[in-house]
Formats: C-alpha cells, structure tokens, sequence
C-alpha cells in the first residue's frame, strides 16, 4: 500500500516576511524530500484577537481557512522567537482561536528553532501545546543559530545546514514519528 505524500503545515511566530523563523521555515520547505509537502502559514497576522463570544456560528472565516489548514495537515512544524522573554501575541492569539476546536489534540508538532537562544519561549510554547493535547516529537526538534546574523551569514548556515543534512535529519524523524502513527 503507498501512503499519501506528508503535508505539513508550518507555523511562524514572526510576522515579519525577513524573520529568522521564517527563513528556517523556507529552507526546511525548498529542502524537504519527496513525498513530504510544507507550506507555511501566511493567516497568523491577520487572525482577528481572540474572543470566546466569535466562536461556533460567528466564527470569523479567516480563523475557518487557518483551522482547516490544522486539519489537513499531518503534522506542524513551529518557529517562533522570543519577545521579552515570551511568545509573541500574534503567535499565542493564533493558538487561542484552536483551543476549543478539534483539530489540533495527539497532532504531531516539531520545533525549528533559529536561534542559540531563546529557551523560555520554547519551554513556554512546550507548556501551552502540550495543554493543548498537541504530540511534541522531542527527536525532531532543530536549532539552527541564524537570528540576528546577515543575510550572507544566515545563507551560509542554511547551505550548510542542507548540505550536510541536517535539515533532511530532522524531518526524516518528524516523518517517521508521523508515520508510526499512520
């Protein structure tokens, strides 16, 4: 039997279009092998604020499509920095409109970290999508240290990152945790 290609969805807690996040996010798509799909969420920033009163019937279409993206994917991917020793509002504003869906609960989820730093956000984030009843896979994670450095820096990183199969790495234990489960 041949399993479907992976689709994953990717998360960017960064709204700027330059962000490391996002860069990490792009090599990890440009890179990924056949049979796995990415496509990185481009809903966050435009996610209305959060209310209990705009749910059910009266939820916004927008938090619809970014919901239906979550239901359709196999499995998510995270980048997200740190903002004053947190997650930034966007990020946890997006993550409030799925708490009382359906969609997220036993979802895979690996971590792609750009910076050297930045531990509380990831113990933060940890914290509130395991509440969340998401399946952190722990051997997947990926720190790769570009924030904060030039684009031809960051470019090398990335290169080398490719090269030498460290993004392949992770996502190949990403996929094989997704298809246990399959």
């Amino acid at each position: 039997m041949t399993l479907r290609p992976l689709f994953l969805y990717a998360l960017c807690g960064s709204q700027r279009q330059a962000s490391a996040s996002r860069r990490l996010l792009e090599a990890l798509r440009l890179g990924c092998p056949e049979g796995i799909t990415i496509e990185i969420c481009d809903l966050i920033g435009d996610l209305p604020i959060f209310n209990p009163d705009n749910e059910g019937e009266r939820t916004p279409a927008i938090v619809e499509e970014f919901a239906r993206k979550i239901r359709q994917a196999d499995g998510l991917i995270v980048s997200c920095p740190e903002y004053a020793h947190g997650m930034p509002g966007g990020f946890k504003n997006a993550l409030d409109w799925l708490v009382s869906r359906d969609e997220v609960p036993f979802k895979p989820l690996m971590f792609a970290h750009a910076s050297h730093r930045g531990d509380l956000v990831l113990e933060q984030l940890a914290e509130v999508l395991r509440t969340m009843s998401l399946r952190i896979v722990e051997e997947a994670f990926l720190r790769l240290p570009i924030a904060g450095k030039s684009d031809e820096v960051q470019t090398d990183i990335l290169s080398e990152a490719r090269d030498s199969g460290l993004l392949l790495a992770s996502l190949s234990r990403f996929e094989g945790a997704i298809s246990a489960d399959r």
